[in-house]
This record gives structure tokens, sequence and C-alpha cells, in this order.
């Protein structure tokens, strides 16, 4: 038996993250509501103290059951946080809340890098005592972001509307296009599951060469994210980013089999080639993604709407690890083709998606508020 309790960690581990994710995925619904009601500063940082707690109970964690109530916690924070977030986003975005977004989360892939870094650290270190200080470090960096958010003036709550209060809920072509967002979020874990496990597996490229790759694809954010964003200015514009990225994405995933069966030095080149063409249609999804899910959503409803946009996120964190590992992994070199098929038929239907929730536009305007305000400016 390991010390921690688990007979089987990484199956055990992945369970748990399955379980806390389908647990998680409606919260970041309430919680965006509520920013919209009450005010998203404060909402957003009691968000980011709970995922604070959370992380940090990550050290008490001893057993399955115990670990699936702490990663629960965590990832529901981290997906409410999301959606607490978007009112502020298009408060502090001013005309371009979008293009703002873009700069968040170049800003968001150095913290990434630098978390990567200490990572690696506590790896090699490979103490009980390193990983409490990895953990007690990420416990820290919610708590004073969370402390940071004081300093910001704060945003005024929307005003209660008449009508139906989960209109998100009923607005069936922005689900339609939630799900069809949900499929492409898969293509994150590519790059942190399918190709770390490709490699070492199925090629004789050097196994440092997993944080190479990760690092490519981080680089390439940090550098590129917001200018990618720049002529995605539209929703129409949106789709046809999507349209482009489900096109890298395959060619990406038919290029990642390629590194099987040739030298170490050929292997490596192609995956850091897959991993450049794959990097390239993430910025564009995460360009497309940032403008869809702000101009779809109406400004009384953003956090709403958010919530429910961050849902296709949320599933493909659940399940998008299984999958990959099941078609790139178990099956091979003909599941890369599947799964890169998969991300341009998404694409592809992404434009049509994005035309219709376009047309339901008219029926997003906010209706006469309700003649008490809910909430205070927090």
């Amino acid at each position: 038996m390991h010390r921690t309790g688990f007979r089987d960690p990484a199956g055990q581990v992945g369970l748990g993250l399955g379980i806390a994710g389908c647990a998680a995925l409606a919260l970041g619904i309430a919680v965006g509501h509520l920013a919209d009601r009450r005010g998203a500063r404060g909402v957003y940082a009691a968000t980011l103290v709970a995922q604070a707690l959370a992380t940090a109970a990550f050290t008490l964690a001893h057993g399955f059951w115990s670990f699936v109530l702490v990663v629960s916690a965590a990832m529901g924070a981290k997906g409410a946080g999301a959606a607490a977030r978007g009112p502020l986003v298009r408060h502090y975005g001013g005309t371009r809340p979008q293009e703002f977004r873009g700069y968040l989360r170049a800003v968001t892939n150095v913290g990434v890098s630098v978390g990567a870094l200490l990572a690696g650290w506590a790896v090699q270190v490979g103490t009980h005592t390193a990983y409490q200080v990895l953990v007690a470090g990420l416990a820290l960096s919610c708590a004073a972001s969370a402390a940071a958010l004081a300093l910001l003036p704060p945003v005024a709550p929307s005003p209660a509307p008449r009508g139906p209060r989960w209109i998100a809920l009923r607005d069936r072509p922005y689900l339609l296009l939630t799900v069809l967002v949900g499929v492409m979020a898969v293509q994150f874990k590519v790059l942190t599951v399918a190709v770390p496990l490709w490699l070492v597996g199925a090629t004789s490229a050097p196994h440092w060469m997993i944080s190479g790759t990760m690092l490519t694809g981080t680089v390439m954010v940090i550098m590129l994210q917001v200018r990618a964003g720049r002529g995605v200015v539209s929703p129409a514009a949106g789709g046809r980013a999507y349209r482009r990225a489900g096109f890298a994405f395959l060619a990406a995933c038919a290029l990642v089999p390629l590194s099987a069966g040739v030298p170490g030095w050929v292997a490596a080149a192609v995956l850091v080639v897959a991993v450049v063409v794959h990097a390239v249609g993430e910025l564009w999804h995460a360009a497309a993604g940032f403008e869809v899910s702000f101009a779809l959503a109406p400004d009384h409803a953003t956090g709403q709407y958010l919530g429910v946009f961050g849902l296709g996120a949320g599933l493909a964190e659940a399940f998008g690890p299984a999958l990959l590992i099941s078609l790139c992994v178990e099956w091979g070199r003909p599941g890369w083709y599947v799964v890169g098929a998969l991300f341009a038929v998404t694409g592809l239907l992404a434009p049509p998606a994005v035309r219709r929730a376009q047309r339901r536009g008219g029926a997003r305007r906010a209706p006469e508020p309700a003649v008490e305000q809910a909430g205070a400016v927090v």
C-alpha cells in the first residue's frame, strides 16, 4: 500500500479528476449569475479564496474519497472563478474585452511556465516536503490574487431584469455552440496528455522532449496570443478562426504518428513541428472563444453566459484525457487521424453555429430591470 493510501495512483487520480470535473460543471453558471447580480469583484475574490483553501487541502488528502472531495472543490472553484471573472473582463476591457482577455491569457501562461519549472523541481527532488512546498506556493498565489482584487475599483452589479432568470440555459443556439466548443476544447489535452504518452511509448525521442514540447506551446501563447486575436473582431471572424483551428489540429494530429519508427532526432524534429502547428491552432481557437463568448453574451448576463460557455471546457477537462488515451495512445496511428478529423469537422460546423447564435442576438437584449436592484457593489 502506498503511503497516501492509493493502490493504483495513476488510475485513481484519473478517475477522481473525471468525477470532480462532472461535479463542478454546473457551479460556473450559478456563480456567474451571482457575479452579475451581486458584483463581480467580491464573487471572484471569494472563488480565489476557495481555490486557495482547496489547493492547501491537497496536503490532507490521504485516500481516494478525500482526494475526490478536495479536487472537486478546487476544480469547482476554478470553473466558478472563470465565470465570475467575465463581468470584470467586460468592464475593464473597455470596447474590446476580447483583446483584453487575450492579454490575460498571455500573462497567465507566464505563470504556467513558472509553475511548470517549480513542478519540475519538485519531481526532481522527489521528497514529500518538496511537494508540500509546491502545493503551498500554489495556494499562496491564489490567496495573493484575491488580495490584489481589493486594489481594483468596484464594479456595479447589473440590475435584475424581468423575465426568466436562467436565460443562458434557454438560448439553444448558444448551447449548441457550447457543445461544439467543448468538443474542440479536447485539444487542450493533446499537448499535456496525448503527446507526452505517445513520445514515451511509441517513439525513440529523448524523454526530456516532453518538457520541450510543452514549453514550445507555452512560449508561443505568451508571444503571439494577442496578435492572433487582433484579426478576430466579430463573431463571424470567430467562426472562421474556429474553422482554421480545426484544420490546424488535423494537420498536427496527422504529423504526430510520423514520429514513430524513426531515429530519435527525426522523431524529436517531427514532434516539434507538430507542436508548433498545434499551437497555432490553439491561438486561433482561444481567440475565437474570447470573441464569440463575449460578443454573443448580453451585458446584463455576462457571468451567466460565460458559465454556460465554460461547460464545454469542463466536459473536455473531465473526459478529454480518457478519450485521447483510448484513441491516440492505445489505438495508435489510426486514433490520431480520428481525433484530427473530429477537430476538423467541429471547426467546419462552428461558422454556421455562430451565425445561428447571432440571429438569436435580438432576443438577448436586456429586458426592463425590476424595480428593486439586486445586491450591493462589492
